[in-house]
């Protein structure tokens, strides 16, 4: 008699084969991706269940992405703003300090002048080197004498009837002669004017 047939006789299970193992896993893993989608779909269709949801938050979310952006631009632009406005302040504070300090050295520059004036030759060197080291820097010399008079130049401290052909109001003597520091009077030249 045949076993083969046999409804009582159990058939011994054949060994898989690495064929069975490839479609053992394969299964495994369509079923997990099979899962991950509709756990995803579903948590979707939670949040929003229609596509004009999905489009109200995506407008939303939009909306939202550029208040932060112009945020974000503006405070860039206001941080530009003040590192400008910090230098500038800065340029300035030195070259106040700076126009301090040569305001400081010009009672030295009076009395270079003065001495040099009364024949001094031995000081003349000095005066001419400081002078011209000041000079470089931005320092101007106003000495005015036959220039016509301006009040933002010049101070006059003495006055003399004009010719009667003159116009203008002229500078006939400089009593000491004024400077500006990079286009900035620091002290006007003390002349005495004609007309």
């Amino acid at each position: 008699m045949s076993d083969a047939h046999d409804p009582g006789v159990e058939e011994a299970a054949a060994p898989p084969g690495p064929d069975a193992d490839a479609e053992a896993e394969a299964g495994t893993e369509v079923d997990v991706e099979a899962l991950i989608e509709d756990e995803l779909v579903g948590e979707v269709v939670d949040d929003a269940t229609s596509v004009e949801e999905l489009v109200e938050l995506l407008e939303t979310t939009t909306v939202e992405r550029d208040e932060y952006l112009d945020l974000a631009r503006r405070t860039q632009a206001e941080f530009e703003n003040h590192r400008k406005r910090a230098a500038k302040q800065l340029d300035d504070e030195v070259v106040r300090r700076v126009a301090d300090l040569v305001e400081q050295l010009l009672p030295v520059l009076d009395a270079c002048d003065g001495a040099v004036s009364h024949g001094a030759a031995e000081v003349e060197p000095i005066f001419a080197a400081l002078l011209q080291t000041l000079e470089k820097r931005g320092l101007e010399r106003i000495d005015p004498m036959g220039d016509e008079f301006d009040p933002t130049w010049h101070e006059a401290v003495m006055h003399e009837p004009a010719y009667e052909d003159q116009d203008a109001t002229v500078v006939s003597d400089v009593l000491r002669p004024g400077y500006a520091w990079q286009g900035r009077v620091i002290r006007p030249a003390m002349v005495k004017v004609k007309g």
